[in-house]
């Protein structure tokens, strides 16, 4: 797939990271300078109207931090197809001195496989100190509760019934639920566009529970059980077969992040985001339930990549599919 010089003009409606205000007395949140950062806001624990605050960091080491340092390596759930967050570029084929050709796999690189490194870095002293496993959309969670992996960067959108099975970290990226489809599409958007137009979704997304909530009449529920001959098409295990599909005209639209659908678009310049994001989502990274100490590990060393290596990284992979974002989300603690 060609890669696209930009995206359309729909993306300068990318929301804007928000910024929030402490208040005074005990328990309040460090303050933590830079662009598009501000000073942390305490959440209470009971409720779920902002299901992005987390612990408050600390560097110290609990049970879950000693185990990786036991071991000596971070094991980070990661993406290898979504395109500048998380992404393996193609290999590199050399020939030897005696006529054979040797094939080195490509690396994996984005915006999310920077912030994992810098999580391995803190807690081990090396970015190299990391094993990344490529796990799909739908199966992020179950890899934390099985043990597989140590943590999940993945474009994981924080929201009330996961914050029920996973640990977050204080939110990293802000994004939003977008329309994406083919630039001669009849589609508009989130909208009444929609209605009989086959839409592709990931397992276990949120986007799949938007249209569960309204899909203004589009198909999305497959209803084939699944097999060679009768396979699932609008339901996929990872959030870029829905290009895929669109792509060979197996469906009408994609519903999913924009910070995902703008990589897509620029790497295939005959789709385009459609209308406005209709969501505000905080990507975090997870850990697993009752795994404190990690996380706030892990938020203390947000604290620090937010004062310069945050963007870096965006002005890196995403700035140029991604622009006009002034910084990180500010963080939030309960």
């Amino acid at each position: 797939m060609a890669v696209a010089c930009g995206l359309t003009a729909s993306l300068a409606l990318f929301a804007l990271p928000r910024t929030g205000a402490g208040g005074p007395g005990a328990g309040v949140a460090p303050v933590v300078s830079g662009p598009g950062v501000g000073r942390g806001v305490q959440i209470k624990a009971e409720t779920c109207r902002d299901p992005e605050a987390s612990l408050t960091p600390s560097t110290a080491d609990g049970p879950a931090v000693t185990r990786i340092k036991n071991r000596g390596k971070l094991v980070v759930g990661v993406d290898q197809s979504s395109y500048k967050w998380g992404f393996r570029t193609p290999p590199t084929v050399t020939r030897q001195a005696d006529g054979s050709v040797k094939e080195t796999p490509g690396e994996l690189e984005g915006f999310d496989i920077d912030l994992a490194k810098a999580i391995a870095k803190s807690l081990l002293g090396s970015e190299d100190a990391v094993i990344f496993r490529t796990i799909p959309t739908n199966q992020r969670i179950a890899a934390l509760e099985s043990g597989k992996v140590d943590l999940v960067v993945r474009t994981m959108t924080i929201n009330c019934k996961r914050i029920q099975q996973v640990a977050f970290s204080t939110a990293y990226f802000q994004a939003g639920q977008q329309v994406l489809a083919p630039k001669s599409s009849p589609v508009t958007g989130y909208d009444a566009s929609l209605s009989g137009k086959r839409v592709c979704t990931a397992e276990g997304s949120t986007a799949y529970e938007a249209l569960e909530e309204n899909s203004f009449g589009a198909v999305f529920k497959d209803v084939g059980d699944g097999t060679k001959d009768d396979p699932d098409l609008l339901t996929v295990p990872n959030q870029l077969d829905c290009l895929a599909r669109l792509q060979m005209g197996e469906v009408d639209a994609v519903v999913t992040d924009n910070a995902l659908a703008a990589g897509q678009a620029a790497q295939d310049p005959a789709v385009e985001l459609k209308g406005r994001p209709f969501t505000t989502e905080y990507y975090g990274v997870a850990a697993k339930l009752g795994d404190d100490d990690l996380v706030r590990r892990v938020n203390q060393v947000l604290v620090e990549y937010r004062r310069g290596p945050w963007q870096l990284a965006y002005d890196k992979w995403l700035k140029a599919d991604l622009p006009g974002i002034a910084g990180p989300p500010a963080p939030k603690y309960k």
